[in-house]
C-alpha cells in the first residue's frame, strides 16, 4: 500500500524508514555513483530531510520499502531552486500552489509496477491538496520512465548531453492522464484516493507552512 508520512511520523514504522533511507544510498551512491552522503548507518540523507518533508512511500506486503518519494513545496528550501536554479532561467519556482517531488527511489526488488503506483501518487497529492504543479529534477534515464508510466512533464529547461543530461520539469493535473497512469499501473483511481485518505482523512490538510 501506499503510505503518506511526514519525517516525524516515520518513527511509527521504523524497518519501512530505514529501508527507504539504505534503499537511497544504494539508488543514488552505489548504482547510480552520485555524490551523495551515506553515513554510518548505510543510509542516504540530505540538508532537506531535516525540514520534516512529506514522503510518499510504497509498502510491499511484506513490510519493506518498495520505493518512495520526497515532496516539500517550493515556499521554502528545495533542491530545484538551490541547486539547479540555472535550469529555470534564473527565475526561482516559488508558489504554494507547486510542490517540488525529490528522491524518487526504487530498492533493487521493487515489483515492475512500483515505479508508477510512486507517480500515481502524485495526482493524489496535486488533486487532494488543490496544487497546480509538481516540479523536480531528473536525469535523463528518466525520461523513458516517465514515458512508460504515461505521465511526462513539460521541460522548463535542460543541460548537458546524452546520459549526463540533467532537467527540470513541471508536471500537471489532468484527468486524462490520471486514468492512463491508474491503468497501466493496475491501481483504480478509487483505490489510490482511499490511500490518500487513510492518511489525510476526507478533508485532506497539509502540514507545511506555505507563505511565498
Amino acid at each position: 500500500m501506499l503510505r503518506y508520512l511526514y519525517a516525524d511520523e516515520l518513527h511509527k514504522h521504523p524497518a519501512l524508514a530505514d529501508g527507504m533511507f539504505k534503499d537511497r544510498a544504494d539508488q543514488f551512491k552505489t548504482r547510480l555513483g552520485w555524490d551523495v552522503t551515506v553515513n554510518e548507518k548505510g543510509e542516504e540523507r540530505d540538508q532537506y530531510d531535516v525540514l520534516n518533508p512529506l514522503y510518499v512511500i510504497w509498502e510491499e506486503p511484506d513490510g519493506n520499502h518498495g520505493g518512495s518519494l520526497r515532496m516539500l513545496p517550493t515556499t521554502g528550501p528545495v533542491m530545484v531552486n538551490d541547486v539547479f536554479g540555472h535550469l529555470t532561467g534564473g527565475q526561482p519556482v516559488r508558489s504554494p500552489l507547486i510542490w517540488e517531488a525529490t528522491r524518487f527511489c526504487l530498492s533493487r526488488t521493487a515489483s515492475p509496477h512500483t515505479a508508477g503506483i510512486i507517480m500515481l501518487s502524485c495526482f493524489g497529492i496535486l488533486e487532494g491538496f488543490s496544487l497546480s504543479n509538481i516540479v523536480g529534477a531528473f536525469d535523463a534515464r528518466m525520461i523513458r520512465i516517465y514515458r512508460l508510466i504515461g505521465w511526462s512533464p513539460v521541460i522548463v529547461g535542460s543541460q548537458g548531453q546524452g546520459r549526463e543530461k540533467i532537467s527540470v520539469g513541471l508536471w500537471s493535473y489532468s484527468t486524462d492522464d490520471h486514468n492512463r497512469v491508474a491503468e497501466r499501473v493496475g491501481v483504480t483511481r478509487e483505490l489510490s484516493r482511499l490511500w490518500f485518505k487513510t492518511s489525510f482523512g476526507s478533508t485532506a490538510q497539509h502540514r507545511f507552512s506555505l507563505t511565498a
